[in-house]
């Protein structure tokens, strides 16, 4: 269960999205892609995920920069978020502003249970 620090965290991101989260989110949103029902900064155990398909257990991550840095605590939170059930996927804002369609395809492979690297 979300405590309400990271209720008010996830409530703040959503205002301060980055540019290639507002991309993919206008694609993700409103079940644009193949039906699939997204959310957006989503708190779960302890963590905010950018993206969730709670329906299908995936979450989505963009990464700035930043993460070059913090590789070892995104390892951390990815185990973690196995052993819940959850599948992770993680892009490179460049990527999702630039290979849009790529990570589309790559999510819609990840939500059929496929490989969704770039």
């Amino acid at each position: 269960m979300a405590d309400g620090k990271h209720i008010a965290t996830a409530r703040k991101l959503r205002t301060t999205m980055t540019d290639a989260e507002r991309r993919l989110w206008s694609r993700l949103r409103d079940r644009r892609l193949g039906g699939f029902k997204f959310r957006r900064q989503v708190p779960i155990a302890g963590f905010v995920a950018d993206f969730a398909c709670l329906d299908a257990n995936l979450i989505v991550e963009v990464d700035g920069g930043q993460h070059v840095d913090e590789a070892e605590s995104d390892l951390q939170r990815t185990r973690k978020l196995d052993e819940l059930g959850f599948r992770v996927v993680r892009f490179w804002n460049d990527d999702v502003l630039i290979r849009t369609d790529d990570v589309l395809e790559a999510i819609r492979l990840a939500l059929s249970g496929e490989s969704a690297s770039l």
